[in-house]
């Protein structure tokens, strides 16, 4: 009989799966979030801020002007009420952070000025402004197929781009 350096050779055998199953799992996970695996949504939040609109803005606009214009403020504060600020975040799933700024300052119920991260163009004026609607939409990011799907095109014989069903247009 051999003797045991220390303890059972099943025992031994069991705390290697467990370090090697940790480590599969841990290098999983990271891989889930470097191959885009995990769907990220878009986040939106605040007022939607174009330069058009802070364009429209000039000093010497009444509060309900300015709220025809810009909309609602995201912060109205009691304290500061000769202040309103608009912001606008938006977090793309993959990618980088926009935020837009603005703040309008009234004296006497009138627009004094604007400050922030837009600010109206001094060479643009009323009459020389055409009108238009502005239509922001996000920006639409091509994420590559992550690695299940691949998979199951490839598992299925089809290309990543073709669909499984046959539209009424097609038959």
């Amino acid at each position: 009989m051999r003797p045991l350096i220390s303890g059972n050779t099943a025992d031994l055998r069991m705390k290697k799966l467990l370090i090697i199953t940790t480590c599969i799992a841990s290098l999983s996970n990271t891989a889930c979030s470097r191959y885009h695996l995990v769907h990220k949504i878009d986040i939106q939040q605040g007022n939607v801020i174009t330069q058009d609109e802070v364009n429209q803005l000039e000093p010497g606009m009444n509060r309900r002007q300015v709220q025809y214009i810009m909309g609602s403020p995201m912060i109205a504060d009691v304290f500061h009420q000769d202040r309103w600020d608009y912001v606008y975040l938006f977090q793309p799933g993959y990618g980088e952070k926009l935020e837009e700024r603005v703040t309008l300052y009234f004296e006497n119920d009138a627009l004094s000025r604007v400050s922030g991260t837009l600010h109206p163009d001094a060479s643009d004026t009323a009459s020389a402004r055409p009108q238009q609607v502005t239509l922001v939409v996000p920006p639409e990011i091509r994420v590559e197929p992550g690695i299940f799907n691949k998979l199951w095109h490839w598992m299925t014989f089809r290309k990543v781009g073709e669909d499984s069903y046959v539209s009424s247009k097609d038959k």
